[in-house]
């Protein structure tokens, strides 16, 4: 029997390759071997797309590499383009920055914040803004093409980028023509930068600014100036700094490596005074207005106690300031002083201060306390001539100084009053007589008047003696103007002569005073002041015997006695309570009010 042969695959199945089976249209890209069979192959394809895989990660890594590094590089020279530009600010001049990119509005707002050293310490509010742009070149110029402008837009990223800068100045100093005004110094200042800013003030940035100012001592070199400075209708001043550093930024931090230095830096600044309300305009060669047009007593109280005379006053000032300035200043110390007869020395004979104020337009109101200072006996003079000079309409030269500024002082006049007060009231001679001495008459009697202050004048007294210097009229004398002082020399009477004077009373030395304190009223304190006067002889005029002669006769042959006017002057020797005057030897001594006018009358004879 025929032997029937097997399928020889089915013997040489996984000894060898199959024979490979026809692609078909689902046949897989990889083939799809048994899990047993064809191992090698599958990991041999997987192994090729991996090292693809890398391939290209590495193609993108390296593109973005290259890209990054493009772009940082661009970057930076950028920058660095940029920050060249913005180091300009670092090197150009002084005089640059001055005049084209800094631009300061105000003061707005001046506190002052104390006196010390000789100076005062105060905070300036101002606006400030430094137009970088305009000094380097790089503002938007519409007349330039696009790629000009965005050549320069280059240096308006770096004047952003740095932002502001630091300018330090050691000590300013402020000039007139020649002579030094004030030295200034001030803490590090921050100012802002930009570029392109706007035509209004919208872009300055408010800035507050503490400065120290210390003014010159020598008075007479700031006097000067001011006067000079409203007779030319402008003020004028130079400014110069020994040395001012500029840093980057706010001095701190990685843009302060950008730094200047600047020697000898000097400006000049000229600015018009505006006119001021309630005095004459400034210029043309005006002079300047005196103390009495600028500050106005309103109303004063001066009041004693058992220790000392307290003093308050109320003032207005003009306000030279234009309106919307504002000005704090604290309390201000002063010293008063007065001059000692025609000389050139002053003795200090009160101390007061300032309240704080405010700047008022147009017109300050100051309100001042203080005390009168122990005075020695070389003030009496100066005192009584005050007195006097201002009970008789005549301005007083006084001296102002502070403690704070010892070398400033101020010589001006402290006004008068606006009408002559009525010192002495309802004057007469109480039980006057008078007898015939050899060729002359003597008088006798009591002298009575009341004494009434000024309004304001509420501190108490003791009237001590009197010294009259007085003419007696035949007959009433209300309606005859009063009479400035006389002497004792004939030649010194009034010429001519007032009708109907015959006779001129003037004791050879003081009359023993007594006084009463009567309280005050509407006007100031008022006191009853008595001096018996013993046989004081009555002078006769020359050429008014017939007059005098008269006289005599209505007294000795009339029924109703004779009225005789009296008209003249008081001398006062008076202490006042709280004001002692030291002579020198621990004891207190008064001072005198002279040439009070009087005008009274006395009826003397049988009814009397």
């Amino acid at each position: 029997m025929a032997e029937v042969l097997e399928d020889p695959q089915r013997y040489t199945k996984g000894k060898g390759k199959s024979e490979p089976r026809e692609a078909t249209e689902t046949t897989p890209l990889l083939g799809a071997g048994s899990t047993h069979a064809g191992g090698d192959e599958e990991g041999l394809d997987l192994g090729n797309s991996s090292v693809a895989r890398r391939r290209i990660w590495k193609i993108l890594i390296f593109a973005f590499s290259f890209t990054l590094s493009l772009c940082l590089v661009v970057s930076l020279a950028l920058v660095l383009l940029a920050y060249s530009y913005a180091t300009r600010l670092f090197y150009i001049s002084p005089d640059d920055v001055l005049a084209n990119g800094l631009t300061f509005q105000g003061p707005d707002r001046v506190d002052v914040i104390n006196a010390t050293d000789g100076g005062l310490w105060i905070r300036l509010d101002a606006r400030v803004g430094v137009d970088a742009g305009s000094i380097i070149g790089v503002n938007t110029d519409k007349d330039q093409g696009t790629l000009s402008d965005l050549w320069k837009s280059v240096g308006r990223l770096g004047v952003r980028i740095l932002g502001s800068a630091s300018a330090s100045v050691a000590t300013v100093n402020v000039y007139s023509d020649q002579a030094l005004l004030a030295s200034v110094s001030t803490q590090p200042m921050w100012l802002p930068i930009t570029c392109n800013p706007p035509h209004d003030s919208s872009w300055l940035t408010p800035v507050s600014i503490p400065v120290f100012v210390r003014p010159t001592d020598n008075s007479s070199d700031l006097f000067q100036f001011v006067e000079g400075s409203w007779r030319r209708g402008a003020v004028s001043l130079r400014a110069s700094a020994p040395e001012v550093a500029v840093l980057g930024g706010d001095g701190n931090g990685w843009r302060s490596m950008f730094t200047a230095n600047f020697h000898n830096v000097e400006t000049r600044l000229s600015l018009p005074i505006p006119p001021i309300p309630g005095l004459p305009e400034p210029g043309e060669d005006r002079p300047l207005p005196s103390f009495s047009q600028l500050v106005s007593v309103e109303s004063f109280d001066i009041s004693s106690t058992n220790n000392e005379i307290q003093l308050s006053a109320r003032a207005s000032v003009i306000d030279p300031a234009p309106p919307g300035f504002e000005l704090t200043v604290p309390t201000l110390p002063f010293i008063v002083s007065l001059p000692i007869g025609n000389q050139d020395t002053y003795i200090p004979i009160a101390a007061a201060e300032t309240e704080p104020f405010l700047l008022t337009h147009p017109n300050v109101t100051l309100f001042i306390s203080g005390r009168a200072l122990s005075l020695p006996s070389t003030a009496i003079e100066a005192v009584s001539s005050f007195a006097s000079r201002y009970l008789s309409l005549q301005p007083n030269p006084i001296s102002i100084s502070s403690p704070l500024f010892p070398s400033l002082i101020i010589n001006t006049e402290f006004p008068s009053p606006a009408r002559k007060p009525k010192i002495l009231r309802d004057v007469t001679i109480r039980h006057m007589k008078v007898k015939p001495y050899g060729t002359e008459f003597l008088a006798s009697g009591e002298v009575f008047a009341l004494i009434v202050l000024p309004r304001g004048m509420n501190f108490k007294m003791d009237v001590k003696q009197i010294m009259p210097d007085i003419l007696v009229y035949d007959g009433d004398i209300d309606l005859l103007p009063p009479l400035g002082p006389l002497g004792n020399v004939p030649s010194r009477l009034p010429q001519p002569v007032p009708p109907h004077a015959f006779g001129h009373i003037l004791p050879d030395d003081w009359l023993n005073a007594t006084s009463v304190y009567n309280g005050t009223d509407e006007e100031g304190s008022i006191f009853s002041v008595s001096a018996d006067i013993v046989d004081v002889p009555i002078q006769v005029i020359p050429g008014r015997e017939k007059e005098f002669s008269n006289f005599v006769s209505k007294i000795l042959f009339g029924s109703n006695g004779a009225t005789a006017g009296l008209q003249g002057t008081v001398d006062v020797g008076v202490d006042i309570v709280g004001l002692p005057f030291h002579d020198g030897n621990g004891e207190d001594v008064g001072f005198q009010l002279k040439g009070l006018p009087l005008q009274g009358k006395v009826l003397i004879g049988k009814k009397a």
